[in-house]
């Protein structure tokens, strides 16, 4: 059998179809680079609670939680949010009076509204955020008007986070 040679041309114009035919049909489930700078990010956007709170003023907290997020963004987002839910935790316990109970439970109903649609890969997540939001040391009750500032925080993630 006998091949005829192909032009370098059409051999780039095969590679560039071949290439294009690897995008198509795939999900761009890549999370936002706003998701990937770090706990003190979130907080920075968290100030605008209850109001529409976007990370680098464009990307919504729940967009953070991709359909199929990449195991290694997960744990990087998954780190950032934990460690800024401790962080609200901590100044709510010992500052009722500021709005870290609030922020705390946007942070909360913004991840549940994400990981709502990712068929359970952030569930663990969500767990790990509701522990550290609730976190009282000793069993210590939490301060008054906790969970009222919490709700209001939550229900406000939970409808635009």
């Amino acid at each position: 059998m006998r091949f005829a040679a192909a032009s370098p041309l059409a051999c780039l114009a095969l590679i560039g179809i071949a290439l294009a035919g690897i995008g198509c049909g795939s999900q761009d489930d890549s999370t936002p680079v706003a998701c990937l700078e770090g706990a003190p990010a979130y907080e920075k956007a968290l100030r605008n609670a209850p109001v529409e709170v976007l990370l680098q003023g464009e990307t919504p907290i729940s967009e953070c939680l991709a359909a199929n997020q990449q195991s290694g963004d997960l744990a990087q987002v998954g780190e950032a949010m934990v460690e800024t839910a401790t962080r609200l935790n901590a100044e709510a316990r010992a500052n009722p009076d500021t709005n870290a109970a609030l922020q705390l439970g946007y942070l909360l109903g913004a991840a549940q509204r994400g990981a709502a649609s990712s068929e359970g890969i952030h569930s663990d997540l969500v767990r790990r955020l509701t522990v550290a939001a609730r976190y009282a040391p000793d069993r210590d009750p939490l301060p008054p008007g906790f969970f009222g500032h919490y709700r209001e925080g939550f229900t406000a993630g939970r409808a635009s986070g």
